[in-house]
């Protein structure tokens, strides 16, 4: 079982934007900027990082829901920080508070869920799940 997690424990995550992150690499017609979904992704990043010192064994944690608003657009080659810190825990999901920032202003802010599980427990289950449905 993971270690007590304290209200207040943090994760970070800085990473610059490069041509892959943007919208233009799904769409060449969209703009050359952050896209919302890698936006998402270093969010998520930066929650698992301020629970992996607390996780034992084969223990990781997983993604359980996302509310993200994402209201700047950042380009190429900006440094965007992004951060989770815990707001609560409910006995099975921990709520983090998230933000992005990109130097300049507040690129997304919301909250993400994650709960830690059993790797090997998490993939038995998925491997059940998968012979069930051949």
């Amino acid at each position: 079982m993971a270690k007590p997690v304290l209200i207040g424990a943090r994760g970070e995550v800085e990473e610059r934007v490069q041509f892959q992150h943007t919208l233009t690499a799904f769409r060449e017609e969209l703009p050359p900027v952050l896209s919302t979904p890698y936006m998402i992704k270093w969010m998520e990043e930066a929650g698992f990082n301020a629970l992996l010192p607390f996780c034992e064994g084969d223990e990781v944690s997983v993604g359980t829901a996302v509310n993200v608003t994402h209201r700047a657009a950042s380009g190429i080659d900006a440094v965007v920080k992004a951060e989770a810190v815990l707001e609560s825990f409910d006995g099975r999901f921990y709520t983090f508070k998230v933000s992005a920032h990109d130097g300049r202003e507040v690129i997304g802010h919301g909250t993400i869920k994650r709960a830690i599980v059993s790797k090997s427990k998490f993939e038995e289950k998925q491997r059940a799940k998968q012979a069930q449905s051949s």
